[in-house]
């Protein structure tokens, strides 16, 4: 969860921050600052997390912004909390970020270079959230989009400024980023390179003690990884949902308001005439009439267009008068005037010179009341149904704001309550990954975990149809489960890690015996428990780089070591350790025209930039000057996760 926090920031090492991070610093989270030292001047004043150059970084500022980088983390783990954010190390990213947008805009303007408002203007109708429905920039969408998350006009301008400031800067210096040739080739033949080794593994469970600990040892290992036993938030969802089958109104429509209906859309029922036509747009009047004598000579109207370069398409069925709405009364004169398969006139629109195949012509006879009244009926029932779940759904909106309870509202409805298991914010029933929750509850998940307890609120499932009521009846915080409730797993977990520093212990011993000149298989068989065997492996980077994102780490390893070095590495979870044995590396030479070197010099592009980037930014930081606040940050850091 924390890589992808941090792959979000990326962005620092690139041409300048995105609009989501500006807006993730901007968001508006506290309007106070968040400790109250009367302390003044300097980055001792507790209102200011830090000081770059003179600009201060106050309080409030960072509590929004690592507030809302939780949100955005959030995204793809609905599960993580502010307390789980800041332990890994979240809010120091945060504040890194926030001190290197501050210095690298600094710098830019120390020397010279500026965002004026005419540029953050351009930059401002460049962003597809402030457009309207026309795709140009909407003032109404601009403020709306504004209040949505809670920002000011100059917040924006100011951090839009900034963020042009640093593609100023870095652009630059980051334009033309070539690896050398030699260099690249040197890259090319690490790629080729082939190892030989064996991984050996000495799992804890081997070596984890039989005994349980002591009280003080399980409580004190329990202290150390408190965090490691955060349960998520949970809560538990009361509902019920209502519709078509909870109203108590009659439906059906009398017989004088069918009439009254049919008097009203009197012209729907008289005698009319639908056409079907092929249509073709030209420019002129003249190269209507050239293509009205071509295809009047017998070539086909679609024929004719394609030979002067035009197209055809079919209109249809229409009525006069909606053919006169989208093309001109004197182009529906015509079409309605002509012979089924006979070409109108030309006749002229603001779109150009029409002419008009007559297809199909369906003449629909008139209906009188009698044979009317079945649609009619349906068409009122429908409007009838949709007005009473209106009132209905409004009457129960009406009720919930008045302060009405949700038991209150379904036995006035005659539907039964429901309640859920403990959920959690990622709508997986919690402690039972395999239930699942009824499916009219998933849209509501969301809005369900920013909602206090026993405040209902209504949502509609099927528009028009169905609607769903729903409280949160009960909240379990997150918080570290309580160690007498889930002492086994403690204990289990006390033996793991003690059993992971003995078998850390016999990995040394391993390690020294293959330094003495044993093999690994050897050395492992000397251990007072049977181990596994190793694996002997033989493999080039190409084959390592295949396996994608997931590269066990102990291959890794061995891919970075030095001929004949044998080394540990811990696993994860305290699982136990592998001991990796490299025994031979062999780097093939390569060719001067083999493909691998400029591709090569591709691939390196991005991170050569990177740590560009990333060292131009350390020095701007050097020159401008960066001053932190321990005492403020922890500050912020004790009010966001409720500490005291």
């Amino acid at each position: 969860m924390i890589t992808f926090f941090r792959n979000f920031f990326s962005s620092k090492l690139g041409l300048g921050l995105t609009l989501g991070f500006l807006v993730l610093i901007a968001f508006a989270f506290a309007s106070s600052d968040v400790a109250n030292q009367n302390v003044f001047g300097g980055v001792s004043g507790g209102d200011r997390v830090a000081v770059v150059g003179d600009q201060k970084i106050g309080n409030a500022e960072f509590g929004r912004a690592v507030s809302n980088a939780v949100d955005q983390v959030r995204q793809e783990n609905p599960t993580i909390t502010m307390a789980m954010f800041t332990a890994q190390g979240g809010l120091d990213e945060v504040l890194q970020q926030m001190i290197d947008r501050y210095s690298v805009g600094n710098y830019a303007e120390k020397y010279g270079l500026r965002a004026g408002k005419n540029l953050v203007n351009s930059e401002i109708l460049q962003i597809g959230a402030f457009r309207g429905p026309d795709g140009n920039f909407s003032s109404a969408a601009f403020q709306a989009a504004l209040r949505q998350q809670g920002l000011s006009e100059e917040m924006l301008r100011q951090d839009l400024a900034d963020s042009i400031l640093v593609t100023q800067i870095l652009a630059p210096a980051l334009s033309g980023i070539q690896m050398p040739r030699k260099l690249a080739t040197r890259y090319s033949a690490l790629l080729l390179e082939r190892r030989d080794g064996a991984v050996g593994f000495i799992p804890s469970a081997e070596f984890a003690p039989k005994d349980d600990p002591s009280e003080a040892a399980l409580a004190a290992f329990y202290k150390e990884n408190r965090d490691d036993y955060i349960r998520p938030e949970r809560r538990v969802l009361r509902y019920a949902t209502f519709g078509l089958d909870n109203l108590d109104t009659d439906l059906a429509p009398t017989g004088a308001e069918i009439a009254a209906r049919y008097q009203r859309d009197r012209a729907q029922y008289t005698a009319r005439e639908q056409r079907t036509f092929t249509q073709l747009i030209v420019p002129t009047e003249d190269a209507a009439k050239a293509l009205l004598k071509q295809a009047s000579g017998g070539s086909a109207l679609a024929a004719a267009a394609r030979s002067a370069g035009f197209s055809t398409t079919v209109v249809g069925p229409v009525e006069r008068e909606e053919f006169a709405n989208t093309t001109s009364g004197a182009v529906a004169e015509a079409a309605f005037a002509a012979a089924q398969g006979s070409i109108a006139e030309p006749a002229r629109s603001p779109l150009g010179w029409h002419l008009v195949r007559v297809d199909k012509i369906d003449r629909i006879p008139e209906r009188d009341l009698a044979q009317a009244t079945p649609q009619i009926r349906e068409a009122l029932t429908e409007e009838k149904r949709a007005q009473a779940l209106a009132d209905l759904s409004a009457r129960v909106e009406e009720e919930i704001s008045g302060g009405a309870a949700l038991s209150q509202v379904a036995e006035e409805l005659g539907v039964a309550l429901e309640a859920t298991a403990p959920i959690t914010a990622d709508g997986r029933i919690y402690g039972n990954p395999a239930a699942t929750l009824p499916p009219q509850l998933q849209g509501a998940i969301s809005t369900a975990f920013q909602m206090e307890e026993g405040e209902p609120q209504l949502a509609e499932l099927v528009r028009g149809t169905t609607f769903l009521i729903f409280e949160v009846s009960d909240t379990t915080p997150s918080a570290a489960a309580p160690l007498k409730e889930i002492r086994e797993q403690v204990v289990f977990d006390w033996r793991l890690r003690e059993g992971a520093r003995k078998a850390r212990e016999a990995a040394d011993r391993v390690i020294k015996r293959v330094g003495d000149g044993a093999t690994l298989a050897e050395a492992l068989r000397e251990e007072p428990v049977t181990l596994p065997p190793p694996d002997l492996l033989s493999l080039d980077r190409q084959e390592l780089l295949a396996q994608g994102q997931q590269i066990p780490p102990a291959l890794a390893l061995m891919f970075s070591m030095a001929e004949g070095s044998t080394k540990r590495l811990e696993a994860p979870n305290d699982i136990g350790w592998f001991v990796v044995d490299l025994q031979n590396i062999e780097t093939p030479e390569v060719a001067p025209d083999n493909p691998l070197i400029a591709s090569a010099q591709r691939q390196m592009r991005g991170p050569m930039g990177d740590e560009l980037a990333s060292q131009l930014t350390r020095a701007i930081r050097a020159e401008i000057g960066v001053e932190t606040n321990p005492a403020a940050v922890a500050a912020v850091r004790r009010q966001l996760t409720g500490e005291n």
